[in-house]
């Protein structure tokens, strides 16, 4: 069964850091670069962030050189080390497969992260 538990969210200050991470499910985990994702109100998820089994890394053109994807795979867990944020940075961020998904896809609960000063 897939599961993917999100944690490490809150509320910061702009300029601030927050370390996000993302327990996944065995059988996905195992098979699949991961990513992150983020959905702001009102606007559609993006992706965020992407690694791939071996440690290979992609992001997106608003988080580079901010953002550091990364993963443990003896835990299962991808986390997302987010630094310098802006409020722009608003957002429900969840953890997923990188490809394959689909309108019925599952996500987890997601986090939320709020920079506000």
């Amino acid at each position: 069964q897939v599961q993917l538990v999100e944690s490490g969210g809150g509320l910061v200050q702009p300029g601030g850091s927050l370390r996000l991470s993302c327990a996944a499910s065995g059988r996905l985990f195992s098979v699949n670069t991961m990513a992150w994702y983020r959905q702001a109100p009102g606007k559609q998820r993006d992706l965020v962030a992407a690694i791939t089994g071996g440690g290979t890394t992609n992001y997106e053109d608003p988080v580079k050189g901010r953002f550091t994807i990364s993963r443990d795979n003896a835990k299962n867990t991808v986390y997302l080390q987010m630094n310098s944020l802006k409020p722009e940075d608003t957002a429900v961020y969840y953890c997923n497969r990188r490809y394959g998904l689909g309108p019925n896809s599952y996500w987890g609960q997601g986090t939320q992260v709020t920079v506000s000063s």
